[in-house]
């Protein structure tokens, strides 16, 4: 029997609660209704909300529990939350308490993965980041599987894997927060304060981060930002090989910077040269810090030359700094998944001209005190919308530098009135920029939403 089937044996004559019927979850319930589990599926939404997808799970054997009640009564002797719910709830507390096993798909397919798992998370980056890993890997020739953040949800696919294949996985804060089992190779991108909407404190939000290494074994390997003073001190936390990278400082060992050129070292300190910055298509300093992890993860699994080819071609992920077309001599960029302060900066340092900036969005109670002064620095206009409009605002004009009408600011209370004005305020040159240094989920789904919704507005030009 495999992992998987064994794992999927220990579910039968149990009663398994799945919370929520989203994208992580609803291969997760098909997979356990086929292997004939007992299923109650619980979402907070309507059963109108699911279409057709209700009466399909319905049909197959499940139970729903929709609406306002949907976490009442949860007593069931395994329950896999939703990535995005903090697994100290009090529904999931009582359950807890009675004796349910709490759990998440991630959890599970830690437990049944085969083969080995390349993990990335962090503040920023972890996107781009994961995206350069899982396509060097499939270009040296590895059966990747993409999942976690990004991709599908891989619990259904990892009886179908063998142990010479990989998975390439990036993971949030929440999906990290209860895992008892690190990945092989970790790579943690950078850290800055994030979500703190729903995590109690940037105390939890870090202990959730060092999730990604805390378990590894020996022959496991770390790769840390040594510029960023909260994962420099994750290193001596790290129970397996530290693989620093640095674009400030030389680290001896690992991935740096010098002279335009990133290098590599062995633990011994003998460099090589793998690539020169000015070969990475996409634009940004961020970039090169996400090519920086990304070759300290595959350093000895992909060879050099392979890296070259695809920095010089790669053009980057959907939503990131996309150009979505010119129009009258304007660039349009969706940069829709930049959701914090941090990598709304990283996108304004993209660009050598000031831009139009469209900012906003919902609150995840982060400070917005860093971002007043490089919107001063890097941006001519700034269109509010959203939720965060005034906390923006009040951190631009509170900034050195500011003054009346430097940048020119207007707030939009509808999102398309807002790329509509950014519009207005171009001229032929100019660059406007979604990057709303917010998350999308006050009128949006998720980022993903919110870009595609900037490119079909756009388009209408």
């Amino acid at each position: 029997m495999t992992a998987m089937e064994t794992y999927l044996h220990s579910l039968k004559g149990k009663r398994v609660a799945v919370i929520g019927i989203g994208i992580s979850n609803t291969p997760l319930i098909r997979l356990l209704l086929s292997a004939g589990v007992d299923v109650t599926a619980c979402d907070k939404n309507e059963r109108e909300s699911f279409g057709p997808l209700a009466d399909e799970l319905e049909a197959q054997g499940a139970r729903l529990r929709l609406g306002a009640g949907y976490l009442d009564g949860l007593d069931q002797d395994v329950i896999f939350r939703t990535p995005g719910m903090h697994p100290d709830t009090p529904a999931l507390a009582q359950a807890r308490a009675r004796g349910s096993v709490v759990t998440s798909e991630m959890e599970a397919f830690f437990q049944v993965c085969p083969c080995r798992i390349i993990a990335v998370t962090g503040s920023d980056g972890k996107t781009t980041t994961t995206t350069i890993i899982s396509e060097l890997m499939k270009r040296a020739g590895f059966r990747t599987y993409v999942g976690g953040n990004i991709g599908h949800p891989l619990l259904a696919e990892a009886g179908e894997m063998t142990p010479e294949d990989v998975a390439v996985l990036e993971l949030s804060s929440f999906q990290l927060m209860t895992m008892s089992q690190s990945p092989h190779i970790a790579v943690v991108t950078n850290l800055a304060p994030n979500h703190l909407d729903i995590h109690r404190s940037m105390e939890e939000y870090v202990a959730a981060k060092e999730n990604i290494f805390l378990h590894q074994r020996a022959e496991d390997k770390v790769v840390l930002n040594f510029d960023n003073e909260i994962t420099r001190g994750f290193a001596a936390k790290a129970p397996g090989q530290v693989v620093p990278f640095s674009r400030a400082q030389g680290v001896g060992r690992g991935v740096f910077l010098r002279d335009g050129m990133i290098w590599a070292a062995d633990t011994a300190g003998n460099a090589r040269a793998v690539l020169r910055q000015d070969e990475i298509l996409i634009p940004g300093i961020h970039n090169v810090e996400n090519y920086m992890a990304a070759i300290a993860a595959v350093d000895g699994l992909v060879p050099d030359e392979l890296i070259r080819e695809f920095a010089r071609s790669f053009g980057g992920v959907e939503h990131r700094i996309e150009l979505v077309r010119t129009a009258n001599g304007v660039r349009y960029y969706n940069d829709s998944i930049a959701s914090s302060p941090t990598r709304t900066i990283a996108g304004l340092r993209s660009f050598r001209e000031k831009v139009i900036l469209i900012a906003g969005g919902y609150d995840k109670h982060i400070p917005y005190t860093p971002i007043g002064p490089e919107i001063v620095e890097h941006v001519k206009a700034l269109v509010l919308t959203g939720a965060t409009a005034s906390k923006i605002r009040e951190a631009v004009e509170a900034a050195d530098g500011y003054g009346e009408g430097r940048p020119v600011i207007v707030e939009k209370d509808d999102f398309r009135q807002a790329v509509l004005a950014a519009r207005e305020l171009a001229q032929p040159g100019d660059v406007v920029i979604l990057s709303p240094a917010s998350a999308s989920f006050d009128h949006f789904k998720n980022f993903m939403e919110r870009g595609e919704t900037f490119k079909k507005i756009v388009q209408e030009f």
